[in-house]
């Protein structure tokens, strides 16, 4: 158990915020016979950038000394292992990336001691000062280290990531490429799928066309391209041999000589050699039923955790088909649920009827969820492929890929329902993210706008089902009320709600809690803020019923705000001309809080109460001390979320 102090915890924010602008430094080790590092030297090199090694002839290591010690591996240093390579020119399929983590000067090396690499200048420098320690000053002092330079060949990588990049159906042939490697204990081996139909599954020697019980396993994944953006990822373990081969019947891959193995014994009777020849009178191959198995399946970066049976559908998981919405009600493709993390349920529980406030609940969060799906991709395919490609790390993108993948699940949840109990399910409209005025064509401007309005969303979705959850509880007595079974189904939404918003907190730099608990939001309210604020007016269709769609209230404009030692002590509103009388602003807070200040006759002004924190949401209503139920029925403006605390 450990604590950090604030200001800790904002550099780190502060450090994963970098990572937006990362970069990518490719450097060659022993291109064209050299010992050489090219580029020798590297400036300019932020916090999140990458260094990207890739090896040539004839055996060389990325290692990490001291500017004093130029030849010796440091304490706790970064290497990445040996990589034998007999060609000059082309790069051996093993390649080792580090990630820069701050701008203070690294100096690295190649330690191989047959032929005092290091001490032949083959050293490089990142981020070295210009005066003083120089990189030439490195070299030089390389140049009389004590011999011989460590780690010694054997040495396991540390600090970085090693990964062998294996081709799927090389060249269109039956093979992978290379099928028989020697590879050390950490690295990452990358399967990548090319045409047309293949798989990855792990044997024994004895049965090379059948599966090991507790090997891994990738699916078949049907392709035309080269690269599919399919890869396959899993670690080797141990020195033990890895035995593998592809499933596939037709043409019987596996005994056509479609083998691999990691780490074979050069000689005897368990080579690689062997191993294909007792491939090639195997009986037919088989793979397990459900894939993949240890291991990590990846399309187009995008972690997919289960490809439902044998067979991955690739094209489900394009990002430009992504940016095209599913309808709802539409059946979406299998691996939208592997993408998810997981698929709606196959049994929801449902009762025999649903009550009219059920409907309506449903029928709100369905229209709530309508407009999450639709930023939540329109992001993710501007980051993926679009004018927004590169402003975040490609695990941040992919990430952001699941949230939308799982949006659309949970808006599966209220379009299974309502087609279930013969309801109508609403329209998507057409949104204006990111306040764009009421333009059709209008995309959102900047990523942090389009963070925000995801956060927003996210957060009446969330809102809104503690809401319905209340509800369905409250009526869990009445003979009359079958509403109990949404409670596990949203209750479970939320989860995975608070998680996506905790990811768009990290992405904004903001902590990755708003508050010890969410704020509930009647479902009526944050409906009509989604109406409000996004939908562009008139677009969303005939399908929307009149229980679908409430009557959007104005915006509450907030003409000012006061803090005070770090919170929020009072706000500044504009009473719409035609609302006469008096006015309160209702506070609703985290766990279905309630608190309800004047507002000023004379400027506008409301106090914040005092018991606030994280994300609250402030309605305009002509009365006081009402319930969340009523406040619907005095509200004049609103709602609108404001942040009640400062930041560390």
């Amino acid at each position: 158990m450990f604590w950090l102090k604030p200001s800790n915890i904002a550099a780190a924010l502060t450090a994963s915020a970098l990572l937006a602008n990362a970069a990518q430094y490719n450097v060659t080790v022993g291109k064209g016979s050299q010992l050489k590092f090219d580029p020798e030297t590297l400036d300019g090199v932020n916090p999140g950038d990458e260094l990207l090694f890739t090896f040539f002839s004839k055996n060389h290591a990325v290692a990490q000394s001291t500017f004093d010690t130029p030849c010796q591996l440091k304490d706790n240093g970064i290497f990445s292992g040996f990589t034998p390579n007999d060609s000059p020119d082309v790069a051996a399929p093993t390649t080792f990336t580090i990630t820069v983590n701050d701008t203070k000067p690294l100096w690295f090396y190649c330690p191989q001691s047959n032929g005092n690499h290091c001490q032949n200048g083959m050293v490089l420098s990142v981020n070295a000062p210009s005066s003083g320690n120089t990189f030439d000053a490195y070299k030089a002092k390389a140049q009389t280290a004590a011999t011989p330079s460590t780690p010694p060949v054997g040495t396991l990588p540390a600090g970085g990531l090693r990964k062998l990049h294996i081709d799927v159906g090389f060249d269109g042939k039956l093979m992978f490429n290379p099928n028989n490697v020697t590879e050390l204990v950490g690295t990452i081996l990358e399967f990548s799928y090319n045409p047309a139909n293949h798989s990855i599954v792990q044997s024994s020697f004895d049965q090379p066309c059948q599966p090991l019980a507790s090997g891994f396993a990738a699916p078949f994944a049907p392709t035309q391209q080269t690269p599919s953006g399919v890869t396959f990822e899993v670690a080797v373990a141990d020195d033990k041999p890895i035995w593998f081969y592809c499933a596939q019947t037709a043409k019987t891959h596996c005994q056509a000589g479609m083998v691999g193995s990691i780490n074979a014994p050069a000689d005897g009777n368990k080579t690689f050699a062997a191993f294909a020849a007792l491939a090639a009178t195997a009986p037919p191959s088989t793979i397990p039923p459900t894939t993949p198995l240890f291991g990590t399946l990846k399309v187009n970066g995008t972690i997919i955790t289960q490809a439902v049976g044998t067979v991955l559908n690739t094209t489900a998981l394009d990002p430009a088909l992504l940016g095209s919405i599913p309808p709802p009600g539409a059946s979406y493709p299998p691996n939208i649920g592997g993408m998810a993390g997981g698929d709606q349920p196959g049994d929801y529980g449902w009762a025999a009827t649903i009550t009219d406030e059920g409907v309506a609940i449903l029928q709100a969060l369905q229209y709530i969820s309508n407009a999450l799906v639709a930023v939540l991709l329109e992001g993710y395919v501007r980051l993926s492929d679009g004018d927004w490609k590169g402003a975040y790390p490609q695990t941040v993108t992919r990430s952001l890929g699941s949230l939308a993948a799982q949006a659309l699940i949970h808006r599966k949840t209220y379009s299974d329902a309502l087609a279930h109990y013969g309801k109508a399910t609403v329209a998507a409209c057409a949104y204006n993210f990111n306040g764009n005025g009421n333009d059709t064509a209008a995309t959102t401007s900047s990523v942090d706008g389009w963070l925000q309005d995801v956060l927003t969303i996210l957060t009446l979705s969330m809102g809104a089902k503690i809401d319905a959850v209340a509800l369905a509880a409250g009526n869990a007595s009445a003979a009359s009320s079958p509403d109990t079974w949404m409670i596990p189904a949203l209750a479970s939404e939320l989860g995975a709600e608070a998680r996506m918003a905790a990811v768009i907190n990290m992405m904004q730099s903001h902590f990755a809690a708003a508050a010890a608990r969410d704020a509930m939001v009647p479902y009526q309210l944050a409906q009509s803020y989604i109406a409000s604020k996004y939908v562009v007016p008139g677009s969303c269709g005939s399908t929307s019923t009149s229980t679908s769609t409430s009557t959007a209230l104005p915006a509450l404009v907030l003409k000012g705000k006061r803090a005070e030692a770090g919170r929020l002590v009072s706000v500044q509103v504009e009473v719409p001309s035609a609302s006469t009388g008096d006015h309160w602003v209702a506070w609703i807070g985290p766990w279905g809080s309630i608190a309800y200040t004047p507002v000023s006759a004379d400027d506008g002004t409301a106090a914040v109460p005092a018991g606030l924190s994280g994300h609250a949401w402030m309605v305009l209503t002509t009365a006081k001390d009402l319930k969340a139920r009523e406040i619907e029925g005095a509200a004049v403006a609103g709602p609108e979320m404001v942040w009640t605390t400062q930041q560390w």
